[in-house]
């Protein structure tokens, strides 16, 4: 179940998925989508994300930062989570530490602000219904968005800029990006670091990797016709690379995902 944000938060939260898992995951492969993912459990099931081998069982509240390394996701059956997705250029204006403090990490957000988010799973945990439940996060973004607005500018100027890699995110020539922007390349690393997470390269790399999967999943093209459509310098790049994200091969990718349902690919990677 995928929900569209109001009209004043549309600019920065793509949707609120719920998501329940009909069968036990175990150690299954977790893509990175790009996004950063807040995720309220809203049941009394157990999940957990293990990031780079590093094991962390998902909390009442999470927030799940730009993912760079392998991970994989164990879930229960039953377990149900409320996630809302964040674009990457917005992820500042409701969280005041660098985002690069999340990445690569699944953070418990009782251990950011304590008390704030307690009152915040209280309420939804009791509100009745997903509406309720929603409408309940959406005033939590809203007033972070409020405490936060000084951010919008550099929120704004990201967007830009990764509008612009998105267009053209088969290679990163940075040179250009600063010179078409009037800013330095200096200064684009810093803020994609401290407001989005990882570097302008990584980000590129994250778009790039998400084209090929689309491609690994829903085409039956080869894998050296996927390499050079997405902009990989050969096959064996292409491989190397998608291992780099998520510890298998792009042909193991497509087996495991063509064999399963929807579910489950919303599973591991929601908004699939």
């Amino acid at each position: 179940m995928q929900i569209l944000p109001s009209a004043s938060l549309a600019p920065f939260i793509k949707n609120y998925t719920v998501v329940t898992i009909d069968k036990n995951l175990e150690n299954e492969v977790f893509y990175p989508s790009g996004y950063v993912d807040f995720i309220v459990n809203i049941s009394e099931g157990d999940a957990a994300t293990i990031i780079n081998g590093r094991r962390k069982d998902t909390p009442a509240i999470e927030l799940l930062g730009h993912l760079t390394l392998p991970t994989r996701l164990s879930v229960k059956k039953d377990t149900s989570v409320l996630i809302a997705r964040i674009y990457p250029h917005a992820s500042a204006l409701f969280f005041s530490d660098p985002l690069s403090e999340f990445t690569n990490y699944a953070t418990d957000m009782y251990d950011v602000a304590k008390s704030e988010n307690l009152e915040l799973y209280s309420r939804i945990m009791e509100a009745n219904g997903i509406d309720s439940k929603i409408r309940i996060l959406e005033n939590y973004f809203l007033q972070q968005l409020k405490k936060n607005e000084t951010q919008l500018k550099k929120v704004n100027t990201l967007q830009l800029l990764s509008q612009k890699i998105s267009t053209e995110h088969q290679q990163l020539d940075l040179p250009s990006l600063a010179k078409d922007s009037g800013l330095s390349e200096r200064y684009i690393q810093k803020l994609y670091l401290n407001n989005i997470g990882i570097s302008p390269s990584a980000f590129t790399s994250v778009l790039r990797f998400n084209k090929s999967l689309q491609l690994v999943l829903n085409t039956s093209e080869s894998l050296t016709e996927i390499a050079y459509d997405c902009g990989y310098y050969d096959q064996a790049h292409f491989i190397k690379e998608f291992r780099k994200f998520t510890g298998i091969t792009p042909s193991a990718s497509r087996a495991s995902l063509l064999k399963n349902d929807p579910d489950f690919q919303q599973a591991v990677n929601i908004g699939f």
